[in-house]
C-alpha cells in the first residue's frame, strides 16, 4: 500500500479566494492534510504575528504526528520567521519542502513603495521568497511584478551589493493558476439560460475602490443617458467602508437593477450569474479574477481592461483600452452576443482543477506530469 503524502496547510486568512483555493486544492490532490487556520481578518497583523502562532500549535503535535513532506504557506506566513521557529523547537527535517502560494504581492499594492511603514510587508514577502523552497505565482503578472518590486527594493540598500538575490528567487518560481470547480456551474447550465429582451450586466467582485466602481457605474449612467437598453446585477462582498457609489447607483439605476447586493448561498449566486450576458471588470487591482472565470463559464462575454493580469488569460477581443470602456459595452450590449457552451468551455478550461491536477502535483511532490 502507498502512503500517502503529508501535507501541513498554513494559512492565516482562511477566506474567499484563499480559502476556495485550498478547499478545492485538497479535494482534488489526494494527499494526508493537516489544517493550521486563522479567520480572513487583520492581514497586517497575520503578516506580522501569524508564523509565531503556527509554530506554538505544531509545537503541540505529538512527536509522531509531525512528519510532514510539504508546508504549503500563503504569502500572509512569514517563512523566514516560521523556519527559524520551527528550528528552535526541534521540528525539522531535510525532506520537509516549504511551498508558497503568491494570490497576491505587497509590491503591487498602490503607494507601497512611497509609505514608508509599509515596508515591513514588502520585507516580509521578500523574506519568505527567500525562504521558501519553491514558489507558486497564480498569474504571470503577478510574478513579474514581484520579481520586479524584489529587484526596485534591492536597489534602496546603498552600499550593500544584493541584486543577485533576485535570481535566486526567480529560479524558485513557476505559474499556477488558482484551479476552479466549475462542476456546480456546468450543472446549472445544462437547464439553460433566459433568453433576456435586453443584455443584462454582472458585476461581482468586492465593493472595494480598487476594483474601479466609480468608473464602470459612470459608464451605465452614460450608456443609460445615451438611451442604450440594459439590465444589470450587482454581487460582490460589501464591507462597512465601501465606496459611496454604491448607495448612488442603487439610486441611480433603480429601473435596470435586477439584483443588488451579496448574497450568502452560493446556489443563488450561481442563478444570479445565469441571468447574466456580459460580465465587466473595471478594476485597477487585481491577480486574477475567479469572479470573471465563474461568470464566463455560465455564459457571459467578458468586458476586461487590457492590462493587469487579463491580457495573458484572454483573447484581445474581450479587452478594451484604458478609455474604451464605453464603446466596448455599448457594443457589446447591441450584438447582445451570449457565448455558446463551446465558447465558455474553450476560454475557461484552462483554469478548472481537473485541468491543472498534474501540475499541482508535480510542484509539490516533485511528480514528472
Amino acid at each position: 500500500m502507498i502512503q500517502k503524502k503529508r501535507i501541513l496547510i498554513l494559512e492565516p486568512y482562511f477566506g474567499g479566494s484563499h480559502r476556495q483555493f485550498l478547499e478545492g486544492l485538497s479535494r482534488i490532490i489526494d494527499a494526508d492534510y493537516t489544517w493550521l487556520t486563522l479567520p480572513a481578518r487583520k492581514w497586517k497583523m497575520r503578516m506580522q504575528i501569524s508564523a509565531l502562532w503556527f509554530v506554538e500549535q505544531i509545537s503541540t503535535f505529538p512527536e509522531n504526528k509531525r512528519a510532514f513532506d510539504v508546508v504549503l504557506c500563503s504569502t500572509f506566513v512569514d517563512v523566514s520567521v516560521l523556519r527559524s521557529s520551527l528550528s528552535q523547537i526541534g521540528w525539522w527535517s531535510r525532506t520537509t519542502k516549504i511551498v508558497t502560494y503568491f494570490h497576491e504581492n505587497q509590491f503591487v499594492y498602490p503607494s507601497r513603495m512611497e509609505d514608508r511603514s509599509m515596508y515591513q510587508f514588502l520585507a516580509i514577502n521578500f523574506l519568505t521568497a527567500l525562504a521558501s523552497d519553491s514558489l507558486a505565482f497564480n498569474t504571470r503578472f503577478n510574478m513579474n511584478s514581484f520579481v520586479e518590486g524584489c529587484a526596485r527594493y534591492l536597489k534602496k540598500t546603498a552600499d550593500m551589493q544584493l541584486i543577485q538575490i533576485v535570481e535566486q528567487i526567480k529560479s524558485k518560481c513557476r505559474i499556477l493558476y488558482p484551479g476552479s470547480d466549475l462542476s456546480a456551474l456546468d450543472e446549472r447550465l445544462k437547464s439553460g439560460k433566459p433568453n433576456n429582451p435586453v443584455p443584462v450586466i454582472i458585476w461581482n467582485h468586492r465593493w472595494e475602490h480598487d476594483k474601479g466602481p466609480r468608473k464602470f457605474f459612470n459608464t451605465l449612467y452614460r450608456l443609460k443617458k445615451d438611451g442604450v437598453g440594459f439590465k444589470l446585477i450587482v454581487l460582490g462582498q460589501s464591507f462597512n467602508h465601501s465606496p459611496s457609489c454604491f448607495n448612488e447607483a442603487k439610486e441611480m439605476l433603480a429601473e435596470e437593477i435586477i439584483h443588488f447586493g451579496y448574497v450568502e448561498s452560493y446556489q443563488q449566486y450561481i442563478e444570479l450569474l445565469v441571468r447574466g450576458d456580459i460580465v465587466v471588470s473595471t478594476a485597477n487591482h487585481e491577480f486574477f479574477g475567479i469572479s470573471v472565470v465563474e461568470a464566463i463559464r455560465v455564459g457571459c462575454r467578458p468586458v476586461l481592461p487590457d492590462r493587469l493580469a487579463y491580457p495573458e488569460l484572454y483573447e484581445e477581443k474581450y479587452l478594451y483600452k484604458e478609455k474604451g470602456l464605453y464603446g466596448a459595452l455599448k457594443e457589446c450590449i447591441s450584438e447582445h452576443h451570449t457565448l455558446s457552451v463551446a465558447e465558455c468551455r474553450n476560454i475557461t478550461d484552462k483554469f478548472s482543477w481537473s485541468c491543472l491536477k498534474s501540475q499541482y502535483e508535480q510542484w509539490l511532490f516533485g511528480l514528472e506530469e
